[in-house]
């Protein structure tokens, strides 16, 4: 009997407790939406902020220093080979490379970075 009684309590509180919790989550529900709102406009940003803009400045920095190249400019290409910029068209560059002077052309998008530096092999040599 005092178990009868202890079981009927119980579930008269699980039922008050689960009707309250229905009344308040109505009311915030709006208050829900609204932060879930304002996390998706904060990730947002971070986004932006972390990822897209240094990436559009990387590229601005990129296609200036393509733009700016001019004949005699050492460059080093994306593929590691190093030259001198003898002669520059539209979109191909010819390069001079090594001792011999031997001569490559290659696209303007392929140029990596250029270098201040002479190198020694294509130093002229003192007699």
């Amino acid at each position: 009997m005092l178990m009868n009684v202890a079981m009927t309590l119980a579930e008269a509180t699980e039922s008050a407790v689960s009707v309250a919790d229905n009344a308040a989550a109505t009311p915030s529900a709006g208050g829900d939406m609204l932060s879930m709102i304002l996390m998706m406009v904060v990730m947002v940003a971070v986004f932006y902020f972390l990822l897209i803009r240094p990436q559009r400045k990387k590229d601005k920095a990129v296609k200036n220093m393509l733009n700016s190249l001019k004949v005699g400019d050492r460059i080093c290409t994306i593929g590691g080979f190093y030259g001198t910029i003898a002669a520059i068209k539209d979109d191909t560059i010819t390069l001079t490379m090594g001792s011999l002077q031997n001569t490559v052309v290659i696209k303007r998008s392929a140029v990596g970075t250029v270098e201040n530096i002479a190198v020694e092999n294509e130093a002229v040599p003192e007699i």
